[in-house]
């Protein structure tokens, strides 16, 4: 999976999780809300600045946006 896919996946599941409107995010981060969609389609590569602050908006650590979602077991 490609990092951008995983920041994307990552950005969308925290912000639904916390209620979040893309407007509100940008807003909380400092950023346009247009960069915010483009981050979570995965159309753009998020600088470590951009990283921060969305991280910091969404109060998690930078390092976790980039983590691959977990594999689930297969269940038999």
């Amino acid at each position: 999976m490609d990092l951008k896919d995983v920041l994307a996946a990552n950005v969308r599941r925290l912000r639904h999780e916390q209620q979040l409107t893309q407007e509100g995010l940008a807003e909380r981060a400092g950023i346009s809300s247009r960069y915010v969609g483009a981050v979570e389609r995965g159309d753009v590569s998020a600088s470590v600045t951009v990283l921060g602050q969305i991280a910091a908006a969404l109060s998690v650590e930078p390092g976790s946006l980039l983590k691959a979602p977990n594999t689930l077991p297969h269940i038999q």
